[in-house]
């Protein structure tokens, strides 16, 4: 059951996490991962892919490296990855809670996205579900040196709509997101206590022409 997020009267701007967040994508993101990671002689487990959530790519391809004591190209997994994803993206849905938000307030309090995913990936997805406005005020993957759950993104997205931190209110969905935020002295709040997605196969997801 989809509750009703509630913005405080001190809040002076809202930063956005992007997957998992206003979209609905982690589902796919899963799926895709776990794909391409067969081929790479992995087993992509849920508990794998919840704990690296909101890590971008390439990163989280050589934790999986690394881990698994594989010796291939974390680069070209992630390059494979971020291929297929595009393929698939249309998939995503948008998380309503978040949306109505936006909706209530564009136009009324600055809004700007912080996440973990590259600039043309989630310029896509923002596109996808009517967002593109949004997509002047985006702190990606390639405009931070230290990634969530380092607050740099979140900090680097308040310079964007000149609000102090402390008058932030963050979305995110993740654990990393989240700490970012708090660590960055910003509100926050973990838009998966107001809708339930489903990761996988057994959960009525599958990739769309397969």
């Amino acid at each position: 059951m989809e509750k009703e997020i509630v913005v405080s009267k001190n809040i002076k701007g809202l930063i956005f996490d992007i997957d998992g967040t206003i979209a609905d994508s982690m589902p796919v993101h899963f799926l895709v991962f776990q794909k391409v990671a067969k081929k790479y002689g992995v087993d992509y487990t849920k508990e794998l892919f919840l704990e690296l959530a909101g890590i971008p790519a390439l990163e989280t391809c050589e934790i999986v490296r690394k881990r698994y004591g594989k010796q291939w190209s974390a680069a070209e997994f992630a390059k494979e990855k971020e291929e297929t994803y595009l393929n698939h993206m249309h998939q995503v849905r948008a998380v309503g809670p978040v949306m109505q938000i936006i909706e209530k307030y564009k136009g009324k309090l600055p809004m700007a996205c912080g996440t973990g995913g590259d600039r043309y990936s989630a310029s896509k997805v923002l596109d996808i579900l009517g967002l593109d406005f949004l997509k002047d005020k985006m702190v990606c993957a390639e405009d931070v040196t230290h990634h969530k759950p380092h607050p740099e993104t979140f900090l680097k997205a308040a310079e964007l709509i000149d609000v102090a931190p402390e008058n932030c209110l963050v979305f995110e969905d993740g654990a990393l997101g989240i700490q970012a935020a708090v660590d960055g002295g910003m509100q926050v709040v973990d838009v998966t206590k107001y809708y339930q997605t489903t990761i996988g196969e057994d959960e009525g997801w599958t990739l769309s022409g397969e």
